[in-house]
């Protein structure tokens, strides 16, 4: 109750930033609700003035009729402004609030997200927040009316007899007693809904992205039967969340009924005596309709935000992750750099009961090219994650231009690494724009440069739109090679002081691997260079070979001087090249 309360409290915070809009949204409700109860009274007056056959005051009753007419224009006119004003709070209110959790997405350290599933986190941004709007809106729209709606009754109701509106007062408790009982089943009901939907997400957004591997494993059987688990949870949690909802609406029409009902038989009895009139009562009885429906709508609304609130919680959990450490105030922007590097006593772990790397040191100079090499798991990927500060290291410090990285801008040491993984990466959209992602301000014939050193011109120019092309998410349409030949042309174009290649060639057939290399030689020339490799060819040429395992440096060299000390990296080596 505590969290929902939170929950609650965050809700308002955001809707206060349009508060005027809010003020005006029950200033027109209030409008609204008034001229709908006033209309009953008209009728109850018109109603009076019939009297008996032959004895119909048609003249007045016109007039009646005619102010009826304009009340009800006037009322439409309030209500569609009053929609119109909810419509802009809600959405105003949603875009801060997605906005606010996609920015945060952006601090968030990148062990956030390796250690969630992504389908998860998509849920929470989109789906989440999505259900969270149709309950705020629905709770701007019937929530202010209802509950003027009740107290304007009641008003009305009063001037008309203080007696049968007591009895009204007293039968109401019960209404709102049943709705409070259950809409604190269904929030958690509707909480656990929405974390099954996110596991939902997850599961149907991993095997679309990896659907080849499935079928080609052949577990389409058991990704049904994994998703037809999932289905089956959230089938049981949406059907007690729906059944607790569904009856707050019977439970609340069978006390207003009873309203009704004994409205009904008080206001007869008080008619037979003489204390009201036929019209008086007619007004009553619509009275007592109209102050008891809102209940109706505001179970319904109750219903419906417990859901938003627990879409909301989800969302604000992500919002609440604890951000990425920030740059420091006096982070220093990484300027004229020439690329040396120096890692001193560094460690550093993903689990901390699970050693990775420990006292790592290393010296690089400006326009050195190391290559590192080691088994599988052995730390090499890490090194360039802590090298890009995606992860900042546990013990010891890393430096670039003699200044410790954690006293450096995260964006100005980023901007001097030219950056190419084994996994490739592109947006949806043409591909100028996917090669100048880097440099958006690029001349075409800087890219088209780019594109001739990476090899990528001639198949771009085959295209159906050569470079206007667009390509779908992540380059659907193109091979894995071709993806990666645009990844490294990426680079190629912003040529930074000093270079990350992770298996960069690794999806690349062997001839235009030999035009790449080449390439990538002019590209190194003068720069600091990181080059992860398994296929130790590639590296021959590399000024130092550092060989890692289980975290460690055990060995450091060139390619000729390591094949002599016949030690690690030559049993590497000739494995790779052994003459079976």
């Amino acid at each position: 109750m505590r969290k929902h309360k939170s929950t609650l409290k965050r809700i308002l915070s955001y809707i206060s930033e349009y508060k005027w809009s809010v003020i005006f949204s029950v200033l027109f409700a209030a409008i609204t609700v008034a001229l709908t109860l006033y209309a009953p009274i008209l009728v109850g007056r018109a109603i009076d003035y019939i009297l008996a056959p032959g004895q119909v005051d048609f003249i007045t009753i016109s007039k009646i009729l005619m102010k009826i007419g304009i009340i009800v224009i006037l009322t439409a006119v309030s209500q569609w402004i009053m929609n119109i004003i909810n419509n802009r709070v809600t959405y105003k209110v949603v875009k801060d609030i997605r906005t606010r959790a996609f920015r945060q997405l952006q601090i968030l350290p990148l062990k956030y997200i390796d250690s969630h599933q992504h389908g998860d986190i998509i849920s929470r941004v989109i789906a989440d927040v999505d259900q969270f709007s149709e309950g705020l809106l629905m709770g701007f729209t019937q929530l202010f009316t209802g509950v003027i709606t009740i107290l304007g009754t009641l008003l009305f109701m009063l001037s008309l007899n203080i007696y049968i509106t007591i009895v009204v007062v007293l039968i109401t408790p019960l209404s709102l007693f049943v709705a409070n009982y259950i809409a604190k089943k269904t929030y958690h009901m509707f909480k656990a809904q929405s974390e099954t939907k996110g596991d939902m997400t997850s599961l149907i957004n991993e095997m679309l992205g990896n659907q080849k591997i499935v079928k080609a494993f052949g577990q389409e059987k058991e990704v049904v039967e994994q998703f037809e688990e999932i289905n089956g949870r959230l089938q049981k949690c949406s059907l007690k969340a729906i059944f607790f909802s569904s009856i707050t609406n019977p439970a609340t029409r069978f006390v207003n009924s009873l309203v009704y009902a004994l409205v009904g038989i008080t206001g007869a009895i008080a008619g037979i005596h003489g204390l009201i009139s036929v019209g008086q009562l007619s007004s009553f009885l619509s009275y007592a309709n109209q102050y008891t429906k809102p209940f109706n709508e505001i179970s319904g609304v109750i219903t419906e935000l417990q859901n938003a609130l627990a879409s909301a919680a989800r969302v604000f959990e992500l919002i609440d992750e604890e951000p990425q450490v920030p740059d420091k105030e006096e982070a220093k922007e990484l300027m004229k750099v020439k690329g040396q590097v120096n890692l001193k006593g560094v460690a550093f772990s993903y689990n901390p009961e699970v050693s990775l790397i420990e006292n790592l040191n290393l010296n690089v100079q400006p326009g050195q090219r190391v290559a590192i090499v080691g088994p599988t798991g052995c730390g090499k990927s890490t090194l360039i994650n802590l090298l890009m500060r995606f992860y900042d290291v546990n013990e010891g410090s890393i430096q670039v231009e003699n200044i410790d990285i954690r006293d450096i801008t995260r964006k100005s040491l980023r901007k001097n690494y030219g950056m190419v993984l084994q996994e490739t990466w592109l947006r949806s959209g043409t591909i100028w724009e996917n090669i100048s992602y880097g440099k958006p301000d690029a001349t075409k014939e800087e890219i088209i440069q780019a594109a001739k050193q990476a090899h990528a011109h001639s198949f771009i120019e085959r295209m159906s739109n050569g470079y206007d092309t667009i390509i779908s998410e992540d380059g659907g349409n193109l091979s894995q090679g071709q993806k990666q030949l645009l990844c490294i042309a990426r680079v190629m174009l912003c040529l930074p002081p000093m270079l990350i290649l992770d298996e960069a060639t690794s999806s690349i057939d062997t001839r235009t691997e030999i035009k790449i290399q080449r390439a990538f030689v002019k590209m190194m020339n003068g720069r600091t260079s990181f080059i992860v490799a398994h296929r130790l060819s590639t590296i021959k040429e590399a000024d130092m070979i550092l060989v890692m395992k289980d975290g460690k440096i055990i060995e450091k060299g060139t390619h000729e001087s390591l094949l002599e000390e016949k030690g690690f990296y030559a049993q590497l080596y000739n494995s790779q090249f052994a003459v079976s």
